[in-house]
């Protein structure tokens, strides 16, 4: 659909407005996605060594120096700056109708932008701890230290970066408050995500109002079942869903 006077109306009839978002979210900051044909996982797929593999914690605990050769590279991308649709999220939270932002990034752009409820279901590269004594690093200890590899300064232990790396597991905390919020928002916008990564995916069966906007560039398993589909660039739909909405009393 290319008419979002709808899509605006839906925003000022609702007080519970959930956003899920994935990659495509912060393309328009100049950070690559995953899957699509511009994505790292196509753009490294000639490296030695898979992406998807250089980011698991089995190669993570083999050969610590090449993942954050990679991680660094590829993963951190820190003067990035929130775009159209982080602050437009970040607009209607404080307008009081977005309750939350859940997200698949790990970038802390959302935050950036103002969001204050932001649940980070694969971490974020903001945090970091010792393996060992679990001490707390910033991305910029981490970005300036001088060891390929970074160490702790008080135990001498390896400094992981506190995202969800493949073969492991989701905060099952983070995960039930994500479903919860689903389960009772009154709107559901879902952006930028190929909605083919379980178990974040499958979050959106949580959801069952009519009131279910999915905006992405590409197809989804999820098309059929969205009450309103939008190919479109996410920052333009969403600054205009949040444009003419005004303070919810």
């Amino acid at each position: 659909m290319e008419n979002y006077q709808e899509l605006r109306k839906l925003v000022e009839l609702s007080s519970n407005i959930v956003f899920f978002g994935g990659a495509g979210t912060s393309t328009e900051s100049g950070i690559p996605d995953f899957r699509s044909a511009q994505g790292l996982f196509e753009t490294q797929r000639g490296s030695r060594h898979a992406p998807e593999e250089m980011l698991s914690r089995d190669f993570f605990l083999s050969e610590p120096e090449e993942f954050y050769r990679f991680y660094r590279t590829h993963m951190i991308h820190a003067q990035a700056e929130p775009n159209a649709a982080h602050q437009a999220l970040a607009l209607l939270e404080k307008e009081g109708r977005l309750k939350a932002v859940i997200t698949q990034n790990i970038d802390g752009l959302h935050q950036k932008a103002g969001s204050e409820r932001v649940l980070e279901l694969h971490g974020s590269v903001h945090r970091n701890y010792c393996m060992d004594c679990r001490k707390f690093f910033s991305l910029e200890a981490v970005l300036q230290a001088e060891e390929s590899v970074p160490h702790c300064d008080a135990c001498g232990g390896i400094i992981k970066p506190d995202v969800v790396l493949y073969q492991e597991g989701l905060d099952e905390e983070i995960l039930s408050a994500a479903a919860e919020a689903i389960i009772a928002a009154d709107m559901l916008i879902v952006a930028g995500t190929s909605l083919r990564v379980y178990p974040a995916a499958g979050l959106i069966r949580y959801y069952s109002g009519s009131r279910l906007v999915l905006i992405n560039k590409s197809a989804t398993p999820y098309d059929s079942s969205a009450n309103y589909l939008v190919q479109d660039s996410i920052g333009k739909v969403l600054s205009t869903m949040a444009g003419d909405a005004g303070p919810q009393v």
